[in-house]
């Protein structure tokens, strides 16, 4: 096989291994349904099940570094404690080191043939579960099918002094060998598909163990790159998390390389003693260093999140997603205390509402950044308590209601759907500032001065409509119905200045649409919180 050939051949199995490992991950998730990040969110209030957890769903998708983006994520959210994400991080690196027992497994002459069940159960059945596992078979085929490939491109390797002399030298340098795994799962992005390589290159007896150890460890540092990506503009906590990722398999790879002479006696022992293959003699490497790496560090949770907290200076600003008002025990005492626990959700949801008009308009004077990082949590929050919020409020309607606690029920169910509308609309202005700012769109002097004198307006508006229901206040639920026509006089009026700018050539039209749309929502704003007023005056008839 001569070089263009072989490379070809290479290259062209690691892309159908990776593709695989896609597939069936992606099958994987669909067959488990669509529940991970809430499996994520639910199961990791302690450590430990945050670990079994991260280890549950890294199995699902076949990822630890699909598990770790999926925590960061979380994290950004808010949904996630960076000490729950460290464990669930623990988990994920332990979970990964399935793939590599599945490879392990001599299944390769079969790869054809389960490729050839997956496609057909994809193709020729209409049922969406059979084709999810269709997907699921087609991956594994198509995962040792390319390891077939690569593995076939290998062989000569073996034969080749340059390759045998580079190896060699591995051998003797262990941090280059960790360096070498660490840039290859780099640059690939996944470390199944580098724990693969190293079990076919051992497998082909091209790298001996002791060369292959310090190779695999590295590339538990290496996968770390693409949760480091991922909070590139994320949240302090979110970076915080990924650097958690970067120092747990930086930790477990200085101990490991300080003890790889032990190490790799407990390694040849196992593989005598359980009559280990090549390919799962690696598989059982990699799955000790993580389980003991886990286990080292597990009791240190509160360190590494306090190294991490020094390492990523900075306030935390995430925004607490999960009601704390609210429980069931509250609905078996009584309807009325039920409700009341239920007002003072619904007020804090407000309290965010408010929060995020104040972000969003700060936002537009300074185009700050800062600003904008806490609007997706806030609207991620919103929508939480919405459905948190409205689940609780049925539960407390099955019980017998007094036609006062009806008529509060029928306001806090409105007061909800209103609120949550509005983080919608702040949404909305946010992406708008966001258009903005990449287009590079100047508004005039007196359109900013307009739209200035709006977002006060409004938010005025919705900060009395919050009072009034607070209070239960008749007088500021009226002042909030007057203050809403002069938001709907003002949306009016500015419309009508806006065309007589581009008329007079005073703007583009690029930032005639962001102007336009900025004020919609904002008139939008305005009406959702004279229905929350009106609310509160119907209650009071």
């Amino acid at each position: 096989m001569d070089l263009q050939a072989l490379l070809f051949t290479f290259f062209g199995g690691l892309g159908i291994f990776l593709y695989g490992i896609k597939s069936m991950g992606d099958g994987l998730q669909k067959v488990a349904g669509d529940g991970l990040r809430d499996l994520l969110d639910r199961f990791t209030t302690k450590p430990i099940m945050g670990v079994l957890t991260g280890i549950l769903v890294t199995v699902l998708i076949q990822s630890s570094s699909g598990t770790t983006v999926l925590t960061v994520g979380l994290v950004t959210a808010g949904f996630m404690t960076l000490r729950q994400a460290i464990g669930v991080i623990m988990g994920a690196n332990i979970g990964t080191t399935v793939t590599a027992f599945i490879i392990g497994v001599d299944v390769g002459e079969y790869a054809l043939p389960i490729l050839a069940l997956g496609a057909f159960l994809i193709f020729f059945f209409k049922n969406h579960k059979i084709n999810n596992f269709g997907q699921v078979f087609f991956g594994f085929g198509a995962l040792f099918f390319g390891l077939n490939l690569m593995g076939d491109a290998m062989k000569p390797l073996r034969d080749a002094q340059a390759f045998i002399d580079m190896m060699v030298s591995l051998g003797e340098t262990p941090i280059l060998g960790a360096g070498i795994g660490a840039l290859f799962t780099m640059v690939v992005q996944s470390s199944s598909a580098s724990v693969a390589l190293l079990q076919t290159l051992y497998d082909q007896n091209v790298v001996t163990l002791q060369t292959a150890l310090p190779i695999l460890f590295g590339e538990n540092i290496g996968t770390t790159i693409t949760a480091v990506l991922a909070s590139i503009g994320a949240s302090i906590s979110a970076r915080r998390a990924a650097a958690t990722h970067v120092l747990f398999n930086l930790i477990g790879t200085i101990l490991v390389l300080i003890l790889l002479t032990p190490f790799t006696h407990l390694i040849e022992f196992f593989q005598s003693g359980l009559d280990l293959n090549n390919k799962m003699t690696i598989a059982f490497a990699h799955g000790t260093f993580n389980i003991t790496n886990t286990v080292i560090q597990f009791p240190f949770i509160a360190g590494l999140a306090w190294i991490v907290t020094k390492l990523v200076p900075g306030e935390d600003t995430a925004i607490e997603h999960k009601a704390i008002h609210l429980g069931e025990q509250f609905i078996r005492q009584s309807p009325s205390v039920a409700l009341g626990q239920g007002k003072k959700e619904v007020l804090r949801m407000a309290e965010l509402t408010e929060k995020g008009m104040d972000e969003v308009g700060t936002y537009f004077k300074t185009q700050n950044k800062k600003q904008r990082e806490l609007l997706p949590q806030i609207e991620d929050a919103l929508n939480n308590l919405d459905k948190t919020i409205t689940e609780y409020l049925m539960q407390v309607s099955y019980h017998s209601l007094s036609d006062q606690d009806l008529k509060t029920h029928h306001v806090l169910m409105d007061s909800v759907i209103n609120l949550e509308r509005i983080g919608d609309h702040i949404e909305n202005i946010m992406e708008l500032i966001d258009i903005q700012i990449q287009n590079k769109v100047k508004f005039s002097e007196s359109a900013l001065a307009d739209l200035d004198e709006m977002f006060g307006l409004t938010i005025s508006t919705l900060r009395q409509a919050i009072n009034a229901l607070e209070n239960n206040d008749i007088e500021q639920a009226q002042a909030v119905r007057e203050k809403e026509i002069l938001i709907d006089k003002m949306e009016r009026e500015l419309r009508k200045n806006h065309i007589l700018r581009l008329n007079e050539n005073q703007c583009t039209g690029t930032a005639g649409i962001v102007y336009v749309d900025i004020v919609s929502n904002l008139e939008r704003i305005g009406d959702h919180a004279v229905n929350i007023a009106d609310g509160v005056i119907g209650e009071d008839k």
